[in-house]
């Protein structure tokens, strides 16, 4: 008989390792210092989202991985590369909505109510690093120097339209006067430091009210507050490693490690609700960024071409090139679509 997995404890349980490990220099999974980027998948192109990228950040720095490159043992497969032998995966869960009269799936499934006649599949699925495959070669990623301002961070914030008043020694968000006060940047240890700590306080400002209207005493009670934290926490995270840059420990949160580990440890679902609250507020701050001509899809049919060209080191894939014939492509389509003028 198979034994079943239970994805919410399997993945809870090692983010509580990770948790307690890096209590004392309050070293957390999603601070990712290391230079671990946000974890993506080798063959889509796609970013990890929500729970899965903790869970993938934690495997990475346990087994100390030197790349956010990810996919299933088929996928690496169908690129042409292969896992090596004795590899261990790592798990990331897979939603998908089913009826509710139906019936369970193959036992690497738990299900999380959602309506009354519809549920949610949580389903393991298992990944592997591209540290642990042979006949692939990861891109490099450039580096932004160290003590000065990054140019895309500058403009994400300034996009927000929030209102940040820099001044005095502590930085927070003030929910009566919808406003974030950070330090002057110039006394941060270095520019990881204060993208980081703004990216925090933005997660606090996207749950206001009149935004995301994010309420956590209903789920977690007195906890609540503490939650909050955890969950500015993994925004900052998700929002620093969008930009490429890096996640780094406040000393002053370090208090709230008891109250996460109360709550995760009596609440197997928590991280999972934690994880989802900070990626809706990290695709909330992103929604508010100008949009560019090109569609979603051909964004991702960008990626998932440039991905291949960094795969093959094939000089005629250049990914700046790609963007710009897909680009040029695009508006020659619509101009030639567009009816001749009287």
């Amino acid at each position: 008989m198979v034994k079943q997995v239970d994805v919410y404890e399997e993945i809870t349980n090692k983010i509580i390792a990770a948790i307690e490990a890096g209590a004392d220099e309050f070293k957390m999974p999603w601070h990712n210092g290391n230079g671990a980027s946000l974890p993506v998948n080798a063959v889509t192109g796609k970013p990890y989202r929500g729970v899965n990228t903790i869970a993938l950040w934690v495997d990475a720095m346990e087994k100390n991985f030197s790349t956010g490159i990810w996919a299933t043992y088929e996928q690496w497969k169908s690129i042409g590369a292969q896992v090596q032998k004795g590899a261990r995966s790592s798990v990331i869960v897979f939603w998908k909505f089913i009826d509710d009269e139906k019936p369970g799936d193959d036992g690497e499934s738990g299900r999380e109510s959602t309506t009354e006649d519809k549920r949610m599949l949580a389903r393991a699925y298992r990944v592997f690093n591209a540290d642990q495959v042979d006949g692939y070669t990861p891109p490099t990623l450039p580096q932004a120097a160290p003590g000065e301002r990054n140019e895309r961070a500058e403009s994400f914030f300034a996009s927000l339209n929030a209102e940040i008043r820099h001044g005095g020694n502590r930085a927070f968000y003030s929910p009566g006067k919808d406003v974030i006060a950070m330090p002057p940047f110039e006394v941060f240890r270095d520019t990881t430091a204060y993208y980081a700590t703004l990216s925090h306080e933005t997660t606090h400002w996207s749950g206001a009210k009149h935004r995301l209207d994010r309420d956590m005493t209903g789920r977690f009670g007195e906890q609540a507050y503490a939650m909050e934290e955890l969950v500015a926490e993994l925004g900052a995270a998700f929002v620093v490693s969008d930009l490429g840059l890096t996640s780094e420990p406040r000393p002053d949160h370090a208090a709230y490690i008891g109250n996460w580990l109360q709550v995760l440890k009596n609440d197997k679902r928590a991280i999972f609700t934690a994880s989802s609250k900070a990626q809706t507020a990290a695709d909330y701050l992103h929604g508010l960024q100008p949009k560019t001509e090109m569609t979603e899809d051909q964004w991702r049919e960008m990626t998932h071409e440039a991905n291949r060209a960094f795969q093959h080191a094939d000089p005629n894939l250049d990914p700046v090139r790609i963007a710009q014939q897909k680009k040029a492509n695009g508006s020659a389509r619509v101009a030639a679509a567009k009816p001749a003028g009287p």
